[in-house]
C-alpha cells in the first residue's frame, strides 16, 4: 500500500502514511469523503473520477468535503467477463492492505504526531464504494476484525455510500459478512437499480462460477427488515439509465449534463453535510429518486 501525492503525466511522489494522514489533517477541508471505485478502472480513470466528485463538492459548498481516492489493482485488457473475475479476485486480496490502511490511522490518530490531547484531528470520515469497490470495502472491514481488532470493527465512518454494489444483496444481513459496514457507520446507504446494465457482467461471471444471488446493486437490500436499523435504500431506477447511457451504472455523479450534480450527487452530499439520510423522517429508510 503507497500513500501518494498525484502528480502530473502520471509522476506520481510516495509521501508515506505518516506526512499522508498529516496533510488530511492540516487540511482545510471539514469533511473527508473516501472514494473506492469499480472494476475494471484503470488509475488515470480513476483520478478522473475522483476530480469530477471533487468539482461537484465545490460547487455545493466550498472547503466541506475532500475527496481522497483508494486505487487498488483491476485491468480492461480480457474481455468483460474474464476481467470481472480477475478484478473480483484482486477486490478480495485488495482487503488485506486496506485492512493494514485502517489500523495505520488508528495508530496515527492516538499518537504524538497527532497531538490527540491538545490538537486532535476532527475531521469527519464518509465512505463512497461505487460496484466491486463495495467487496473492496466489505473484504476489508472483514480482515481488519479477524487479524487486528479485539472487539469488533469501531464507529470510523459518518456516512458510508454503497453505489451500484457488486455484492450479494444480503450482504447487509445480520450474521453475513457486510454487516461490519453498518457497525463501522452512523449511517449506510444502499443505491440500487434494477436496470443497471454493467452489473448483467456480474451476473454472467457468477453464474458461471455458480453463485446465482442477486446483486445488492440491483434489487437493494433483499430484506430491509434483516438489515440493521442504520441502513437505507435508495431506488434510481428512475433516473440511472438518464445520467449514464446506456449502461445506467455511474449515475451517482453528474445529471444529464455533465457539470450539473444530479439527484443521486445531491442526496450524498446532504448526507455528508448534516450527517442524516433523512432528516425530516427518521424513521424513513426508504426513498425513490426522480
Amino acid at each position: 500500500m503507497f500513500f501518494c501525492e498525484m502528480g502530473d503525466d502520471e509522476d506520481h511522489i510516495e509521501i508515506g502514511s505518516a506526512e499522508f494522514l498529516l496533510r488530511l489533517k492540516q487540511s482545510e477541508y471539514r469533511q473527508v469523503l473516501l472514494f473506492v471505485h469499480g472494476f475494471n478502472n484503470l488509475p488515470e480513470d480513476v483520478f478522473r473520477m475522483a476530480g469530477e466528485l471533487q468539482e461537484l463538492c465545490d460547487q455545493k459548498k466550498k472547503k466541506e468535503s475532500l475527496v481522497v481516492p483508494i486505487i487498488w489493482p483491476c485491468d480492461n485488457d480480457l474481455g468483460i467477463v474474464d476481467d470481472y473475475w480477475d478484478d473480483q479476485k484482486s477486490a478480495d486480496q485488495s482487503g488485506y492492505s486496506f485492512a493494514r490502511v485502517l489500523e495505520k490511522f488508528l495508530e496515527w490518530r492516538n499518537s504524538d504526531a497527532n497531538e490527540p490531547d491538545v490538537a486532535p484531528c476532527l475531521k469527519r470520515i464518509n465512505m463512497l464504494a461505487h460496484s466491486m469497490g463495495n467487496r473492496v470495502l466489505r473484504q476489508t472491514l472483514v480482515e481488519w476484525d479477524r487479524y487486528d481488532l479485539a472487539s469488533g470493527v469501531p464507529l470510523l465512518f459518518r456516512n458510508t455510500f454503497l453505489v451500484a454494489a457488486d455484492v450479494v444483496n444480503e450482504t447487509l444481513q445480520e450474521g453475513n459478512s457486510g454487516e461490519l459496514i453498518s457497525h463501522a457507520s452512523r449511517n449506510v446507504v444502499v443505491y440500487y437499480a434494477s436496470d443497471d446494465l454493467a452489473l448483467r457482467a456480474s451476473k454472467a461471471a457468477n453464474l458461471r462460477n455458480k453463485v446465482a444471488s442477486r446483486r445488492l446493486g440491483h434489487t437493494g437490500p433483499e430484506d430491509m427488515k434483516k438489515t440493521p436499523r442504520n441502513v437505507f435504500q435508495v431506488d434510481c431506477d428512475d433516473i440511472n439509465t438518464a445520467y449514464d447511457m446506456p449502461t445506467g451504472h455511474n449515475y451517482f455523479r453528474y445529471a444529464k449534463q455533465d457539470g450539473n450534480p444530479g439527484v443521486v450527487f445531491e442526496h450524498i452530499f446532504q448526507c455528508v453535510e448534516n450527517g442524516r439520510v433523512f432528516p425530516d423522517d427518521p424513521d424513513q429508510r426508504s426513498i425513490i429518486l426522480t
